[in-house]
This record gives structure tokens, C-alpha cells and sequence, in this order.
């Protein structure tokens, strides 16, 4: 009796594609269960941090009404939640046109197009305690970096920023 016939039976019995999946399933349960890998969280140490980011076209009436510096707001990195924190500071930004002169010279003015009243740059200072991975800062599994989008969700207002500057204190 030949151990595999001309069926690809072995011993005339199971299929060798039924013993390669079967093997297969069984390698990806011992993966999975024995070496699970890195868990979600961040494993760093916790340090303060602050970060700069700049709203920009912010469409809303009264801005000053709608985030106000004291209060918590929601962070989405990559449209998943990562955590909160405390509104530390709020800047309003200008808005300005430069205007060349006939001498060579650029002189700033207030921008004076009308649409531009409905909306608003501002540059928003976050402040939490999160972990540090590697010297960067990890909220909800995410590394933060200069140019990372998130998005900022409160109870009235839901807008993306630009991250600008990443401030670790030293505790």
C-alpha cells in the first residue's frame, strides 16, 4: 500500500489539501495564543505634553463661543479616538494680505474681502499627560508628529487641525 495513492489521498484515507489547511488553521491558533505580539497601548513612560495645533477657515459666527480655554476637547487621530485633553490656550490669528509697494517693499494689511469675516485661523495649545515612545508622544496607539492631522470634538464644534509644535516637559 503506497502512503499517497493517485487520488492525493494519504493511505487512501484524507486528503493531503485537508491536512496542509488543517496545519495551516493550526499554526495561525498557536500564533495567535502563544505569541500574541505587542499589546495596543503605548508602553512608555507618562510625561506632560503640549501641543500646538492650527485651526485654519474655521466657519463659525462667534469662534470664541465655541471653544474656550479651560475646557476638555476629544481627540481623533486618523478618525479613531485617542484620548483627551485640556484646552490650555487659544490664539486667534489675523488674517492679512501683503501688498508689494513701489519702492520694493511689502507692507501687511488686514485682508479686506468680506467672505472672510465668517471665518476664523486659530492656533490651539493642547496640554495631557500621555505616554512617550521612542521621544514621541502616543495618544490612543498613534504617534503624534509636526504635520500629523487630528480632529478636535467637543459637545458644539468637530474640525480638523494641523499639528505645529510638540512641547515634552521634563517632570
Amino acid at each position: 500500500m503506497a502512503i499517497v495513492d493517485s487520488q492525493g489521498r494519504l493511505f487512501g484515507k484524507v486528503s493531503i489539501l485537508d491536512v496542509g489547511a488543517a496545519l495551516v488553521i493550526l499554526l495561525v491558533v498557536f500564533g495567535i495564543f502563544i505569541f500574541p505580539g505587542a499589546s495596543g497601548s503605548a508602553q512608555g513612560t507618562r510625561q506632560a505634553v503640549e501641543v500646538d495645533v492650527v485651526v485654519r477657515g474655521l466657519s463659525a459666527t462667534n469662534p470664541k463661543d465655541v471653544v474656550k480655554a479651560g475646557n476638555t476637547t476629544n481627540i481623533l487621530v486618523r478618525k479613531q479616538p485617542s484620548g483627551t485633553a485640556k484646552l490650555k490656550e487659544i490664539k486667534f490669528l489675523p488674517r492679512t494680505v501683503a501688498a508689494p509697494q513701489p519702492d520694493g517693499t511689502l507692507k501687511v494689511f488686514p485682508d479686506p474681502r468680506p467672505e472672510l469675516a465668517l471665518t476664523t485661523d486659530m492656533m490651539l495649545t493642547l496640554a495631557n499627560e500621555v505616554p512617550i515612545v521612542d521621544g514621541t508622544p502616543v495618544l490612543g496607539g498613534e504617534k503624534v508628529k509636526v504635520g500629523t492631522t487630528i480632529e478636535l470634538d467637543g459637545p458644539t464644534y468637530n474640525f480638523a487641525s494641523s499639528v505645529v509644535a510638540i512641547r515634552i516637559k521634563k517632570s
